[in-house]
């Protein structure tokens, strides 16, 4: 399962995934009437022309990267399992009924089906609302069969390896600095998923402190991410750092902010970088737009001399080995900590 991408690039299709989109109480947190009021009052007539601009500028003959990668990625799977595997968008088409009444076709006595979320992190604006819309469907229809779930694997070590295998190869250039950049969330989504109620953002070091509260919190699984990666590919405290981008709104966000990072740090030395972007299974319009084309033109304006984003996990073998692997323990019976 993936987030889901427009029909097409032009502003109307656009519009409609927006509204979808911004609409889900999970992902603008405010009460109905005043998000209502934001969304189709204010939000979407406003960024509706420029969001159909930029996802004009990444689309391709075959239509939205993410959901042609995607599409790949089940072609690859398809290719290595005997089990059918179907996808499913949280927002637009293919529906989760689609891929649920696919699946049931194929297999008319088919007992479960394990949805993997293309989501490696817990946010409630990523994993929680594709996880809960799967579910909400799933005992709308009353399916038959049982419904798992992957737990979010962001410190799950064959999920590290893949990552470390993709980035691997660009470390033999030139480079000043890996900046990991993630999508960002609002402050208040981390207070919200605090489950102590007294942990997160209390203090500068709360994700280094164990607790309880790491189970939901999005900055503590991105910095985890980082370390690990960072560990086995022995980088240097020098050679990388972490930022958030996609900020949406005036209110405040994970710091740092990629967009800013991006024109500060040619001034600090920093003319040839490499950007990954780990939040992202799929290449879509935050990485292939924000980034490689938004980001880039901010770096070497700034004075930056060198610029590569490293494509997202997409279809590279190791991640399909991965999923295959996680799948196939499942069915022999070793649950693991990936599996819910």
């Amino acid at each position: 399962m993936n987030l889901g991408s427009p029909g097409s690039p032009e502003v109307k299709d656009v519009r409609r995934y927006l509204d979808e989109f911004l609409m889900d109480e999970r992902v603008i947190d405010y009460p109905y009437l005043f998000r209502f009021l934001l969304v189709k009052g204010i939000i979407v007539p406003f960024r509706s022309p420029r969001s159909a601009k930029a996802y004009r500028s990444i689309w391709t003959k075959e239509g939205s990267p993410l959901i042609v990668l995607t599409k790949q990625l089940q072609n690859s799977l398809q290719q290595k399992m005997e089990e059918p595997v179907e996808i499913a968008m949280r927002y637009g088409d293919p529906t989760p009924e689609s891929a649920y009444e696919s699946l049931l076709k194929k297999l008319p006595g088919l007992e479960e089906v394990i949805l993997v979320p293309l989501y490696p992190h817990y946010a409630m604006s990523s994993y929680e609302t594709a996880v809960e819309y799967m579910k909400e469907i799933y005992k709308k229809n009353n399916y038959p069969f049982q419904l798992t779930a992957i737990k979010p694997y962001y410190n799950n070590a064959d999920y590290i390896y893949a990552l470390t295998e993709s980035i691997r190869p660009y470390l033999q250039q030139e480079y000043d600095k890996l900046l990991f950049s993630y999508h960002g969330v609002p402050e208040r989504h981390i207070l919200k998923g605090d489950k102590t109620g007294h942990h997160c953002l209390q203090s500068t070091d709360c994700c280094e402190r164990d607790s309880a509260a790491h189970q939901f919190c999005y900055r503590h699984q991105c910095i985890t991410t980082t370390k690990l990666i960072a560990a086995q590919l022995q980088l240097p405290k020098e050679k990388f750092e972490l930022s958030f981008q996609s900020r949406l709104g005036r209110d405040k966000w994970l710091t740092p902010y990629t967009a800013q990072r991006l024109i500060e740090l040619p001034a600090e030395g920093v003319k040839k970088i490499l950007i990954a972007c780990p939040a992202f299974v799929s290449d879509c319009l935050e990485t292939l737009e924000e980034i490689a084309e938004q980001g880039k033109e901010s770096f070497l304006h700034a004075g930056g001399k060198s610029f590569t984003m490293i494509p997202c996990l997409n279809v590279h073998p190791v991640w399909v080995r991965t999923i295959v692997k996680w799948v196939k323990e499942y069915a022999e019976g070793n649950k693991q900590m990936i599996l819910s």
